[in-house]
């Protein structure tokens, strides 16, 4: 067997076999089994670190392997799955497991003492066998079967603390607006297969090549699989699911706005680039671009740690399919790759603060003040300095700062975008959000980091008892930090302001195979994006700069007051505080008009359906079996069929008088008999 093939098969069920044994019996076991799941996912870590140093000895950017089999056939069609590894597919494999491998082991002491403490390990190894099956997939049926199995462990990480209402909605709310997406993922799915006949990558791509589905319906076919990716992506209109999903644990929090499940959706977008149509591609440009200044302005209002970090998320995600958009989609790749470092880092970061403002909240048996909220910190450099730098080190790269991972997939994102503007001569908006979603990201960030690290603590007595996290919390922060500096993603070039490596080197553009799009040639694209990478760098730097400025000036510095300026801008900060009153919107149009639709439609069936077509049809039938027992009974029973044997049994006495037992009477009965017919034969 293929060596890629057996460490494949390894990374995928491993994961599964952890779920089954610590769902069934993993509370039996020592420590509640949690080293089952650790084992795997470490396991798996180890193996897709084997396929990642067997890819850069190869250096191959054109490595593929197709490992097929046939799932379902029938006389009409054959259904095939299988696993697609080749280079995207390896280092997305290495994304997922380092950071589900940092969910895991972070959970030790985070998780320590939880009631359903197997159950939740349970429950990562199921995302993160998930997770991988979306990555492997060769196919979209195998995509798509991965896709809801993601969906459906998500929801089971969201709502764990399901004994608290808040956790219990977000968890359904999460579920619920992705089957929304997923409502548009399978039509865009099923356009495809009707059009070609298969679900293979590969058949796909080449049917569109051939011409086998075109114009507005391969466009419809595009938008569709990009519904899939605004319901996971989190993408506007449907982003509303995400920032309520940080009501489950931490280490959820960072595998599902890492690089997991969110990214799952810019994955799906990177696959299926080459088939998407120009006018596909600028709504997706549009929808990703608005969601990325949208989140953005949200996010520098909140006060909820984790909250920052959510809408960041939103934001970054934004980027990412703004650029897919454009048509530099592997710049969204590399900004996924890096972006789950550092962004898993920051919510390790914030639950190690969390952890601690929970353990001194608990030493003081306050139960009321908020552990999560960045006005009761300040000042936790001096008492969590590890945490400080991991946090601040990731808030470098995420601002797009030089040395750091962020500014080369921030500045590929940027210098794509314009590159576009460029070519066509149109579309600026989309550098308005881009740009300005930068300048945001660096405000916003930093704000955090000087709130809750810096200036005097807010909280003196709480301030007293915070202490640094336990060791098993901080290995997942230090190895991310030291993954958020650059190096790693520009050798064997080592110079931090250029756009080339061995990512850049080994992850190549295909070729998009519908003519005429607004990004002809990957040629073009790369030529002006190499144009474009200059002007791009230094203005991100420039807004980068005036973001970190500004929050160094409103919340390090206190130059210049937070408090007046929400005063003196006040309609838009509360536009910004109550999140554009999306929820309250949705709430209004969507959900209450619908339930009171259902709530109709309820009344009818039941009070008027019911009542009085299925209930009186009922009584209708018992009214007439009445009758027809009536019937039955008193009149063919006993007018004709009783009446019939009333008669055969008065007949059946009279002839019983004529057995006598007597031979006499017999011979006079024969003799009389005789004369009988001897009369009737003379008349």
């Amino acid at each position: 067997m293929n060596i890629f093939l057996q460490y494949t098969l390894l990374i995928y069920f491993l994961p599964l076999i952890a779920f089954g044994i610590q769902i069934f019996v993993g509370k039996r076991l020592p420590r509640q089994g949690d080293w089952v799941s650790i084992g795997a996912v470490l396991t798996t870590l180890i193996l897709s670190l084997a396929l990642f140093a067997g890819m850069l000895l190869n250096y191959n950017p054109h490595f593929e392997q197709n490992f097929s089999f046939t799932w379902l056939e029938t006389a009409n069609f054959k259904i095939t799955m299988g696993f697609l590894i080749d280079n995207i597919t390896i280092i997305m494999l290495l994304v997922v497991a380092i950071v589900s491998s940092a969910s895991h082991i972070f959970s030790l002491k985070y998780m320590a003492g939880d009631p359903r403490y197997s159950r939740f390990y349970a429950y990562l190894s199921l995302f993160t066998f998930s997770m991988n099956g979306i990555v492997l997939a060769n196919s979209l049926m195998l995509l798509y079967m991965s896709w809801e199995l993601v969906g459906l462990s998500s929801y089971l990480l969201i709502g764990f603390w399901f004994e608290k209402d808040s956790v219990a909605n977000a968890g359904k709310k999460a579920f619920l607006t992705n089957r929304v997406g997923d409502i548009g993922f399978f039509i865009g799915i099923m356009l495809l297969f009707t059009a070609i006949g298969s679900f293979s990558y590969s058949d796909i791509f080449a049917g569109v090549a051939d011409g086998r589905i075109t114009g507005t319906l391969l466009t419809l076919a595009g938008i569709g699989l990009f519904m899939g990716a605004v319901g996971k992506s989190a993408q506007f209109p449907l982003h509303i699911w995400l920032p309520d999903a940080m009501e489950g644990p931490t280490p959820v929090s960072a595998l599902i706005h890492a690089a997991t499940m969110v990214a799952a959706g810019v994955f799906m977008m990177v696959r299926v680039f080459p088939i998407l149509t120009p006018d596909a591609q600028i709504l997706i440009a549009y929808i990703g671009g608005f969601t990325a200044l949208f989140a953005a302005t949200i996010a520098i209002t909140r006060t909820d740690i984790k909250q920052v970090l959510a809408y960041s998320t939103l934001s970054q995600l934004g980027y990412m399919i703004m650029v897919v958009g454009t048509g530099a989609y592997i710049a969204a790749f590399f900004h996924l790759v890096i972006h789950a470092m550092f962004k898993a880092n920051l919510f390790y970061g914030a639950g190690s603060v969390i952890h601690g403002m929970h353990h001194a909240l608990h030493d003081l048996k306050d139960h009321k003040t908020d552990p999560q909220d960045m006005r009761n910190m300040g000042g936790l450099k001096a008492k969590m300095p590890i945490t400080f730098w991991a946090m601040l080190i990731s808030s470098l790269a995420i601002s797009g700062i030089p040395f750091f991972s962020g500014f080369l997939s921030k500045d590929a994102i940027l210098a794509g975008t314009l590159a576009l503007v460029e070519r066509t001569h149109s579309h600026h908006l989309l550098l308005i959000f881009g740009f300005g979603a930068a300048l945001l990201t660096a405000f916003y960030m930093f704000r955090m980091i000087f709130i809750t690290f810096y200036n005097q603590p807010s909280r003196p007595q709480i301030f007293a008892r915070m202490k640094e996290s336990p060791r098993a919390m901080l290995i997942p922060l230090i190895v991310l930090s030291v993954l958020s500096v650059y190096i790693f993603y520009t050798l064997p070039n080592i110079n931090p302001l250029s756009d080339k490596g061995w990512f850049t080197h080994l992850v190549e553009a295909k070729e998009s195979l519908v003519p005429g799009g607004i990004n002809p040639t990957v040629h073009d694209i790369e030529e002006s994006i190499h144009h474009s990478h200059t002007p791009a760098m230094i203005t991100s730097l420039i807004v980068a700069a005036m973001g970190l400025l500004l929050a160094w000036l409103m919340y390090f510095k206190k130059t210049l007051s937070a408090e007046v300026w929400a005063k003196r801008l006040k309609p838009l900060y509360n536009l910004s505080y109550n999140k554009y009153y999306i929820d309250e919107i949705y709430n209004k149009v969507l959900y209450r008009p619908f339930l009171k639709l259902a709530d109709w439609v309820a009344y009818l069936d039941w009070n008027v359906y019911d009542k009085y077509f299925i209930n009186g049809f009922g009584k209708v039938t018992v009214w007439l079996a009445k009758i027809v027992g009536i019937a039955d009974y008193e009149g063919l029973d006993q007018g004709v069929v009783d009446s019939f044997g009333r008669g055969t049994k008065r007949l059946g006495g009279s002839l019983k008088k004529l057995q006598t037992g007597k031979i006499q009477s017999y011979i006079l009965f024969a003799a009389l008999a005789v004369v009988i017919i001897l009369i009737l034969q003379v008349l």
